[in-house]
């Protein structure tokens, strides 16, 4: 077994739902908690139980924005009471559970020194620095999925005429498709084609027409985000950015190289992102330039 293997051994124990304890941890790792925890803080630069409550307490941020009450989320997440979990919570994400604040909604995760964090929607999952992206794609596609939440939680702000109503200088992306003339279309947009490009490169089914609402546009995203980005982190591992699929979905059928749908999605949601922030300030909302140096500058030192 290489050093690499023996690491995500002892990263599975930590993460394991069963193990509660550093006991419970070594010894599903076949260790003595001593040697465990040596070998995983060696190896990942994190003692297993700060680890552990770190990763736990990102599961109940996400589950808490999805609508998760806090005494579900506090016991599932391993603590006695609600009262020490809501403790931890303060003093990991500077506000208590309860009030969990919209402004943080763009990330779950907190600090970590070794990129391990809890990614929806599985239950938990082990993002380590052998299975990273290289770094200027994983900028890419990380500041494209985390952007186009925060333009969705701005979205929030508007009435729901304001946010349907259709403004001049909308701008028709694709030939094939129709002119986005409201934030409504443009947000939209940006999270059905992730649902479609995940549909025709996994060989499901087209994506049934769902609410567009914008609550309900932040649950699409959350859920084809995480897809989006493990199906992106799965060709980059197999290095497979050449290979082609057949899109059964397109009318007749079509061959697409897979690094060029990925080039195609972030090409055009940069433009839909820029134009949809045009849009919410002639709303009168206050946003950023989504400019990723700003954005990689607030992700370290969040």
């Amino acid at each position: 077994m290489t050093a690499r293997d023996r690491l995500r051994e002892l990263l599975d124990a930590v993460l394991d739902e069963e193990h509660r304890s550093l006991d419970d941890m070594a010894q599903g790792a076949f260790s003595s908690p001593y040697h465990f925890a040596r070998q995983l803080s060696a190896g990942a630069g994190e003692p297993p139980v700060a680890m552990r409550r770190r990763v736990m307490l990102e599961r109940a941020a996400w589950q808490l924005r999805r609508g998760s009450s806090v005494t579900d989320v506090a016991f599932g997440a391993g603590y006695d009471s609600v009262e020490g979990f809501s403790r931890a919570f303060a003093k990991a994400y500077g506000h208590p559970p309860s009030q969990l604040a919209e402004q943080d909604a763009g990330s779950h995760w907190l600090p970590a020194p070794n990129g391990i964090h809890f990614h929806p929607p599985m239950s938990l999952w082990v993002h380590t620095g052998e299975q990273t992206m290289t770094q200027p794609l994983d900028l890419l596609v990380h500041h494209d999925l985390d952007d186009t939440r925060d333009l969705l939680v701005l979205a929030k702000q508007l009435s729901d005429d304001a946010y349907r109503r259709e403004l001049p200088g909308g701008s028709r992306v694709h030939s094939w498709e129709g002119e986005e003339a409201s934030v409504a279309a443009v947000l939209t947009s940006l999270v059905f084609t992730k649902e479609v490009w995940l549909a025709a490169v996994l060989g499901e089914e087209f994506p049934a027409a769902r609410s567009d609402d914008v609550g309900s546009l932040l649950d699409r995203h959350d859920d084809a985000a995480a897809r989006w980005l493990e199906m992106v982190r799965d060709i980059e591992r197999r290095r497979a950015w050449d290979d082609r699929i057949v899109d059964a979905l397109c009318e007749p059928p079509e061959s697409f190289v897979l690094g060029s749908i990925v080039a195609h999605v972030l090409t055009y949601d940069a433009h839909r992102r820029l134009g949809v922030r045009a849009m919410l300030r002639e709303h009168g909302v206050e946003v950023d330039e989504g400019d990723p140096i700003n954005w990689l500058r607030r992700t370290e030192t969040a």
